[in-house]
Protein backbone atom coordinates (compact mmCIF):
# COMPACT_ATOMS: atom_id res chain seq x y z
CA UNK A 1 0.00 0.00 0.00
CA UNK A 2 1.34 3.15 -1.02
CA UNK A 3 1.03 6.39 1.21
CA UNK A 4 -1.80 8.00 -0.99
CA UNK A 5 -3.54 4.86 -0.45
CA UNK A 6 -2.96 4.87 2.75
CA UNK A 7 -4.19 8.09 3.41
CA UNK A 8 -7.39 7.62 1.40
CA UNK A 9 -8.06 4.52 3.64
CA UNK A 10 -7.82 6.57 6.88
CA UNK A 11 -9.88 9.43 5.76
CA UNK A 12 -12.63 7.67 4.29
CA UNK A 13 -12.84 5.54 7.19
CA UNK A 14 -12.83 8.39 9.63
CA UNK A 15 -15.34 10.42 7.39
CA UNK A 16 -17.84 7.18 7.83
CA UNK A 17 -17.82 7.21 11.39
CA UNK A 18 -18.05 11.11 11.79
CA UNK A 19 -21.65 11.12 12.56
CA UNK A 20 -21.53 8.50 15.85
CA UNK A 21 -17.68 9.84 16.91
CA UNK A 22 -18.94 12.53 18.95
CA UNK A 23 -21.24 10.25 20.72
CA UNK A 24 -18.24 8.63 22.99
CA UNK A 25 -17.45 11.77 24.63
CA UNK A 26 -21.32 12.44 26.14
CA UNK A 27 -21.52 13.35 29.59
CA UNK A 28 -23.86 9.99 29.79
CA UNK A 29 -21.32 7.20 31.12
CA UNK A 30 -22.33 4.13 29.30
CA UNK A 31 -20.63 0.97 28.58
CA UNK A 32 -19.32 2.05 25.32
CA UNK A 33 -17.78 5.53 26.17
CA UNK A 34 -16.72 4.82 30.08
CA UNK A 35 -12.71 4.40 28.46
CA UNK A 36 -13.24 7.69 26.19
CA UNK A 37 -14.47 9.55 28.95
CA UNK A 38 -11.78 8.18 32.04
CA UNK A 39 -9.15 9.18 28.68
CA UNK A 40 -10.19 12.81 28.70
CA UNK A 41 -10.16 13.44 32.03
CA UNK A 42 -6.74 12.33 32.23
CA UNK A 43 -5.94 14.03 28.83
CA UNK A 44 -6.44 17.59 30.70
CA UNK A 45 -5.12 16.86 33.87
CA UNK A 46 -1.67 16.73 31.75
CA UNK A 47 -2.81 19.60 29.47
CA UNK A 48 -0.68 22.02 31.90
CA UNK A 49 -0.89 24.87 29.75
CA UNK A 50 -3.48 28.49 31.12
CA UNK A 51 -4.07 31.37 27.53
CA UNK A 52 -2.33 31.16 24.61
CA UNK A 53 -2.76 29.32 21.47
CA UNK A 54 -3.75 25.74 20.82
CA UNK A 55 -3.71 23.24 17.87
CA UNK A 56 -5.91 20.68 18.16
CA UNK A 57 -4.50 18.40 15.70
CA UNK A 58 -6.84 15.67 14.78
CA UNK A 59 -9.66 17.18 16.49
CA UNK A 60 -12.40 15.07 15.19
CA UNK A 61 -15.51 16.09 16.16
CA UNK A 62 -14.02 18.80 18.61
CA UNK A 63 -14.87 17.01 21.91
CA UNK A 64 -11.93 18.67 23.53
CA UNK A 65 -12.32 21.77 22.37
CA UNK A 66 -14.28 23.26 24.74
CA UNK A 67 -12.25 22.02 27.75
CA UNK A 68 -9.64 23.76 25.81
CA UNK A 69 -11.48 27.44 25.27
CA UNK A 70 -11.59 27.35 29.29
CA UNK A 71 -7.83 27.64 29.61
CA UNK A 72 -8.31 31.04 28.28
CA UNK A 73 -7.05 29.65 24.97
CA UNK A 74 -7.55 30.18 21.04
CA UNK A 75 -8.13 27.03 19.00
CA UNK A 76 -7.12 25.90 15.68
CA UNK A 77 -9.15 22.77 15.08
CA UNK A 78 -7.28 20.37 12.37
CA UNK A 79 -8.42 17.30 11.32
CA UNK A 80 -7.87 16.05 7.09
CA UNK A 81 -11.05 14.33 7.49
CA UNK A 82 -13.95 17.34 5.73
CA UNK A 83 -16.77 15.41 7.29
CA UNK A 84 -15.05 15.34 10.59
CA UNK A 85 -14.54 19.05 10.40
CA UNK A 86 -18.49 19.67 9.65
CA UNK A 87 -19.20 18.11 12.76
CA UNK A 88 -17.08 19.92 15.09
CA UNK A 89 -18.24 23.00 13.24
CA UNK A 90 -21.54 22.35 14.06
CA UNK A 91 -21.36 20.80 17.38
CA UNK A 92 -19.17 24.05 18.32
CA UNK A 93 -21.88 26.20 16.45
CA UNK A 94 -24.84 24.82 19.05
CA UNK A 95 -23.05 25.74 22.13
CA UNK A 96 -22.44 29.37 20.13
CA UNK A 97 -18.55 28.69 20.76
CA UNK A 98 -18.09 28.39 16.70
CA UNK A 99 -16.64 31.81 16.36
CA UNK A 100 -13.65 31.22 18.90
CA UNK A 101 -12.60 28.15 16.58
CA UNK A 102 -10.28 28.25 13.24
CA UNK A 103 -11.85 25.28 11.90
CA UNK A 104 -8.99 23.78 9.14
CA UNK A 105 -9.05 20.77 6.91
CA UNK A 106 -5.24 19.87 7.18
CA UNK A 107 -3.05 16.98 6.62
CA UNK A 108 -0.77 17.12 10.33
CA UNK A 109 2.23 15.70 8.15
CA UNK A 110 2.70 19.34 6.46
CA UNK A 111 1.15 21.48 8.21
CA UNK A 112 0.45 25.00 6.77
CA UNK A 113 1.65 27.42 9.77
CA UNK A 114 4.85 28.79 10.58
CA UNK A 115 7.83 28.07 13.14
CA UNK A 116 6.23 28.34 16.72
CA UNK A 117 2.89 29.37 16.06
CA UNK A 118 1.29 27.49 18.91
CA UNK A 119 1.96 27.57 22.31
CA UNK A 120 0.56 23.84 23.09
CA UNK A 121 -0.43 21.06 20.52
CA UNK A 122 -3.33 18.12 21.40
CA UNK A 123 -3.19 15.12 19.08
CA UNK A 124 -5.21 12.19 20.00
CA UNK A 125 -5.13 8.96 17.64
CA UNK A 126 -3.48 10.24 14.80
CA UNK A 127 0.50 8.68 15.07
CA UNK A 128 -0.41 5.40 14.44
CA UNK A 129 -2.85 6.28 11.49
CA UNK A 130 -0.57 8.49 9.33
CA UNK A 131 1.86 7.52 6.59
CA UNK A 132 5.23 9.08 8.40
CA UNK A 133 4.95 9.46 12.47
CA UNK A 134 8.39 10.53 12.66
CA UNK A 135 7.34 13.49 10.21
CA UNK A 136 3.77 14.12 12.17
CA UNK A 137 6.09 14.15 15.49
CA UNK A 138 8.51 16.81 13.58
CA UNK A 139 5.69 18.91 12.42
CA UNK A 140 4.00 19.09 15.98
CA UNK A 141 7.33 20.15 17.60
CA UNK A 142 8.20 22.69 14.56
CA UNK A 143 5.18 24.59 14.81
CA UNK A 144 5.38 24.45 18.74
CA UNK A 145 6.78 26.91 20.62
CA UNK A 146 10.03 25.84 22.94
CA UNK A 147 9.26 24.56 25.96
CA UNK A 148 5.41 24.62 24.40
CA UNK A 149 3.48 21.30 25.64
CA UNK A 150 2.95 18.55 23.41
CA UNK A 151 0.30 15.73 24.74
CA UNK A 152 -0.35 12.93 22.76
CA UNK A 153 -3.22 10.23 23.18
CA UNK A 154 -2.46 6.86 21.10
CA UNK A 155 -2.13 2.84 20.72
CA UNK A 156 0.97 1.41 20.73
CA UNK A 157 2.00 -2.01 21.17
CA UNK A 158 1.52 -3.63 24.44
CA UNK A 159 3.92 -4.99 26.68
CA UNK A 160 1.86 -7.88 27.91
CA UNK A 161 3.29 -10.68 25.53
CA UNK A 162 -0.46 -12.35 24.84
CA UNK A 163 -1.89 -8.67 23.96
CA UNK A 164 1.36 -8.10 21.75
CA UNK A 165 0.67 -11.40 19.68
CA UNK A 166 -2.51 -10.66 18.94
CA UNK A 167 -1.99 -7.37 17.56
CA UNK A 168 0.33 -8.63 15.38
CA UNK A 169 -1.83 -10.81 13.87
CA UNK A 170 -4.16 -8.32 13.56
CA UNK A 171 -1.86 -5.89 11.96
CA UNK A 172 -1.89 -6.96 8.18
CA UNK A 173 -6.36 -6.64 9.16
CA UNK A 174 -5.47 -2.78 10.81
CA UNK A 175 -3.86 -1.77 7.86
CA UNK A 176 -7.05 -1.93 5.54
CA UNK A 177 -8.11 1.44 7.45
CA UNK A 178 -5.00 2.72 7.56
CA UNK A 179 -4.00 1.73 11.20
CA UNK A 180 -1.18 0.47 12.73
CA UNK A 181 -1.67 -2.16 15.27
CA UNK A 182 2.17 -3.16 15.33
CA UNK A 183 3.15 0.19 17.02
CA UNK A 184 6.18 0.30 19.76
CA UNK A 185 6.35 3.57 22.12
CA UNK A 186 10.09 2.96 22.76
CA UNK A 187 10.64 3.22 18.60
CA UNK A 188 8.30 5.95 18.17
CA UNK A 189 10.05 8.41 20.63
CA UNK A 190 13.26 7.30 19.11
CA UNK A 191 11.91 8.60 16.00
CA UNK A 192 9.95 11.25 16.75
CA UNK A 193 12.62 13.01 18.73
CA UNK A 194 9.60 13.52 21.77
CA UNK A 195 11.14 13.81 25.42
CA UNK A 196 8.26 12.46 27.09
CA UNK A 197 8.17 13.88 30.20
CA UNK A 198 4.68 11.77 32.03
CA UNK A 199 3.31 8.48 30.52
CA UNK A 200 -0.03 7.19 31.72
CA UNK A 201 -2.13 4.44 30.72
CA UNK A 202 -5.20 5.56 30.14
CA UNK A 203 -7.68 2.44 30.18
CA UNK A 204 -7.90 -0.93 32.36
CA UNK A 205 -5.17 -2.55 30.36
CA UNK A 206 -2.98 0.20 29.14
CA UNK A 207 -3.65 -0.12 25.65
CA UNK A 208 -3.98 3.41 24.90
CA UNK A 209 -1.18 6.00 26.61
CA UNK A 210 -0.80 9.51 27.20
CA UNK A 211 2.26 11.20 27.10
CA UNK A 212 3.16 14.56 28.03
CA UNK A 213 5.72 15.93 26.28
CA UNK A 214 7.95 19.45 26.78
CA UNK A 215 8.81 20.69 22.79
CA UNK A 216 12.85 20.38 23.14
CA UNK A 217 14.41 22.05 20.01
CA UNK A 218 14.96 25.37 18.73
CA UNK A 219 12.83 25.01 15.99
CA UNK A 220 15.00 26.07 13.31
CA UNK A 221 16.93 22.66 13.22
CA UNK A 222 13.97 20.69 12.85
Amino acid sequence: MNLQEQEQLVRSHYNRISDKWGDLYKDEVTFANYNFIVRKRHVMSLFDKVGGHYLDAGCGTGDFIPDLLDRSGSVTALDFAEDMIEQSRTRMARRHLDQQVSFVVGDVTNLEYDDNSFDAVLALYVASVVPSPARFAAEMRRVCIPGGTIVLVNHFTSENWALRWMERRLAHLARHIGFHADFPLDKFLRDSELRAREIRPSNLFGYWRLLRCINEKPASTI
